[in-house]
């Protein structure tokens, strides 16, 4: 069946591959072993309204059924509301008859005395006043509602929603012609958790905790749900764990730094009191680890049902590995520990670029996620430079299924990489794995290679060449203002 599917008008990237993640966690892809080829392919589509731009808020999507379009709705972070549509037009007359058209048995379940009702009138692009709303409102005369108005808990909520001509620049999607739409509410977004997790109450917290609405909507690609292991390899202050607990996930973390998983604060402020403070489910182990050495046993994998991470990637905080100069050089040897420091001991640490860190990241979820499992990550990009769908990183096992971007500034980007496991990790996949590392390695961009991002993010603004004394005296104007 179709529905009309309205958007919060922000992280526009964002909403289809939130919406389509979530679509397939409650099953409107059917059985993903069905033998036809096509079976998915018939049970999401969408479609645009007349004469609106692909960034609208307005959809059409068909959904297999009313349960599911609930339950996406629920969970969703950017679904504003999903509404069975009764009709639409481009101005009221033509509503009319529109709604007037639709078949009375769709319409009639929902009109009986026994139901309370309540219509509610919403705008895009312009705003209505209460008087013109109330008008709007008495125009639905026509309608046989026989049930009472309740307005704090309605049985059936009906949506007028009405958006204005704007072909102008006025900062939102251009809207060809004007369109009214009517429909009964089917499900609405639950974004009262966004100021309830919101990091400024958050009682642990580091320079790279992750925004509430961006860790939920990671935890939605990567479909966590009661009864999945979720996994995060650079756990941090825990942000990201938070939001898949939220949703019922059992969750697990590591961190190279040991100040973070073991100390905090203090007893009462580390990545702990995090779940603490919201009544959540503690995860079933923090680890101090090293994504470039990671510590399973041999022979151990398939373990997490999701992989979600923010890797380190060198603008806010940079990448670091198990080893030290002196070591990695060879001027000192491998050494071992006293038990009697151990308690207190801080491994040296080395640089760790980000091509190596997400090629590790990818050999890690290769081996240790089940089939099917996701894997989500955001990956830097320099907007000046372009990118194109192959200057990501590839893995045998995984097929790229979403991307999504988010501008931190006129130059620089992140973008939200959600990956699906589709073949098993052998020893053929982990060396085609090196060599598409290699190949990635040596083709794509200088800045990435060298790991320098930060310098190239916070560069001094361009200066005329030939004043090279103003340039030297002049103070830097740093850019990446947002990020």
């Amino acid at each position: 069946m179709w529905y009309l599917c309205v958007f919060y008008h922000r992280l526009l990237d964002y909403r289809k591959p939130e919406f389509e993640s979530l679509a397939d966690l409650f099953g409107a892809f059917g059985d993903k072993g069905s033998s036809d080829p096509h079976s998915q392919d018939k049970a999401l589509q969408w479609r645009l309204p007349k004469g609106h731009h692909p960034d609208s808020p307005f959809h059409f999507v068909h959904l297999p059924s009313e349960d599911i379009a609930r339950n996406i709705a629920n969970r969703s972070l950017l679904v504003k509301g999903i509404y069975e549509l009764w009709g639409e037009g481009n101005d009221y007359e033509e509503l009319e008859e529109a709604v007037k058209s639709y078949p009375d048995d769709r319409k009639l379940p929902y009109l009986t005395p026994g139901c309370t009702f309540k219509i509610t009138v919403d705008s895009f692009g312009k705003v209505l006043s209460l008087q013109e709303q109330n008008e709007r409102i008495q125009g639905f005369s026509y309608i046989p509602f026989k049930g009472r108005v309740n307005l704090k808990n309605p049985d059936h909520n009906f949506w007028l929603m009405e958006t204005d001509a704007h072909e102008t620049n006025n900062g939102l999607p251009p809207v060809v012609q004007r369109r009214i739409f009517f429909g009964r509410e089917v499900g609405v977004a639950g974004r009262k958790l966004i100021p309830m997790y919101q990091l400024k109450t958050r009682n642990y917290l580091g320079p790279t905790a992750m925004d509430a609405e961006i860790a939920f909507l990671m935890a939605n690609q990567a479909q966590a749900a009661p009864g999945k292991l979720v996994y995060d390899p650079f756990v941090g202050t825990g942000s990201i764990l938070v939001s898949a607990a939220h949703f019922g996930a059992m969750t697990m973390g590591a961190d190279i730094d040991i100040r973070v998983v073991r100390d905090g604060r203090g007893p009462d402020c580390n990545v702990w009191s995090n779940f603490k403070q919201y009544g959540l489910p503690m995860p079933i182990g923090l680890l101090r680890a090293d994504n470039n050495l990671p510590p399973w046993r041999p022979g151990l994998k398939e373990m997490f049902d999701a992989i979600i991470c923010d890797p380190p990637y060198g603008v806010r905080a940079g990448g670091r590995k198990s080893g030290g100069r002196k070591l990695l050089k060879g001027i000192v040897g491998p050494y071992t520990v006293p038990d009697d420091k151990r308690a207190d001991h801080i491994p040296s640490t080395a640089a760790y670029t980000l091509v190596e860190c997400v090629h590790d990241l990818l050999d890690l979820a290769g081996r240790m996620l089940v089939m099917n499992g996701r894997l989500v990550f955001f990956y830097p990009v320099l907007r000046e430079d372009g990118y194109v769908e192959n200057h990501f990183p590839e893995h045998p096992c995984f097929k790229l299924v979403a991307t999504s971007e988010q501008m931190l500034s006129s130059r620089y980007s992140r973008v939200l990489l959600t990956m699906v496991k589709t073949s098993s990790y052998t020893e053929e996949v982990s060396l085609a794995a090196r060599i598409k590392h290699l190949e990635f390695k040596e083709n794509h961009l200088k800045w990435l290679e060298n790991g320098n991002l930060h310098s190239s993010v916070f560069s001094p603004a361009d200066t005329e060449s030939g004043d090279s004394k103003a340039s030297k005296e002049s103070k830097p104007k740093y850019r990446g203002k947002y990020v």
